[in-house]
């Protein structure tokens, strides 16, 4: 079997294997009581994975140059580190649920390489004299994987948004969820749990709901259990349904794992972008030139560091960190494709123009 046919095989097999792969981790959200499509999901993650893997190194011995010279190639490296990405957040969440958000997505991007361009776009072509550098992977291989980082961690943010949606989430404790969510004014506490300092009997002054104290009978005021009681702060947000503890534990989950999978791709995109400055000044004689991809690649940046500066200093949690780290895929995604749709600039070779 030629390289040709092998890739031809490959690509068309990652498409399929993804496709199924989504449809195992939507029938898992669906039947959660079916553990072994999880692991069919992570199974099929991987096989992905493994597939294109083998795609890309199959282009690099063909062509003899590292396989991210034209948007095929590209876009099939993007999956990958989407799928890579996915295994890490899914491993470290120990949450099956990560893939109902992002095999949706490896799946499209992989259907429209495959699919959509047309041949000659899929074919390897020589290296145009700007990309013949060792730079080539050094730099652009890692804002591909920051790229791939900071979609999953916004796909994420979305996936949070919308299993909180309508509600007032925030999240008590630390910035990486080690405590507790509150939804609409109610604090989960668990029945049994339990002060280690003597309890003033004290009620949580926000207008909406409160927690009183009693004894645990044994007269040396050591431990209470905690009573909720809840008052409606105004007839809107009384008439909003609170979560359950379930989707309470989700939500923590999926915001929990999306602030540290974009704390992994940041520093990836600044890598990537200060190598880019000093590929620059070698082949064009400057660090910066304000040109499309590199004002939009700063854009990029800017945003996920305004998300992590109002996380870890500002002390923002829940919903609007949320909804800026879902501001932010639309952000990268103009970077990586939009600005070669939107006109020509230093970085258009090798893509659309």
């Amino acid at each position: 079997m030629n390289l040709v046919v092998l890739q031809n095989w490959l690509d068309n097999a990652s498409f399929a294997i993804l496709f199924l792969t989504m449809l195992v981790y939507w029938g898992g959200a669906a039947f959660p009581n079916l553990p072994y499509l999880a692991a069919l999901g992570t199974a099929g993650m991987a096989i992905a994975n493994l597939s294109i893997a083998t795609l890309l190194g199959a282009r690099w011995i063909e062509a003899g140059y590292f396989p991210l010279s034209n948007l095929y190639e590209s876009l099939f490296f993007l999956t990958w580190g989407i799928t890579a990405v996915h295994l890490i957040a899914e491993n470290s969440s120990r949450s099956r649920l990560v893939g109902v958000a992002t095999a949706p997505v490896a799946m499209a991007i992989t259907a429209f390489a495959t699919m959509t361009l047309p041949s000659q776009m899929q074919a390897s072509e020589p290296l145009v004299p700007a990309l013949k550098s060792n730079w080539l992977m050094m730099h652009v291989s890692v804002m591909m994987l920051s790229y791939s980082a900071l979609m999953v961690g916004s796909l994420l943010a979305i996936a949070f948004l919308i299993v909180t949606r309508g509600q007032n989430i925030q999240l008590q404790g630390s910035s990486v969820g080690t405590g507790g969510y509150r939804s609409n004014g109610y604090r989960l506490h668990k029945a049994t749990e339990l002060i280690s300092q003597p309890p003033t009997p004290a009620v949580e002054n926000n207008g909406f709901s409160r927690f009183e104290t009693s004894s645990n009978g044994n007269g040396n005021g050591n431990t209470a259990v905690l009573n909720l009681v809840t008052t409606p702060e105004s007839p809107a947000v009384a008439s909003a349904e609170p979560l359950s503890p379930q989707r309470l534990s989700l939500a923590e989950t999926l915001d929990n794992i999306s602030y540290r999978i974009i704390g992994l791709g940041f520093p990836l995109l600044t890598i990537g972008i200060i190598a880019g400055g000093v590929w620059a000044n070698e082949a064009w004689g400057s660090y910066w030139s304000w040109d499309p991809k590199e004002t939009w690649a700063l854009i990029t940046w800017l945003v996920f560091a305004a998300y992590l500066h109002a996380r870890i200093t500002r002390g923002w949690q829940g919903r609007r960190p949320a909804i800026l780290a879902a501001t932010g895929l639309l952000v990268v995604w103009v970077c990586y494709l939009g600005v070669n749709l939107l006109g020509k600039g230093l970085h258009s070779y090798g893509w659309f123009f």
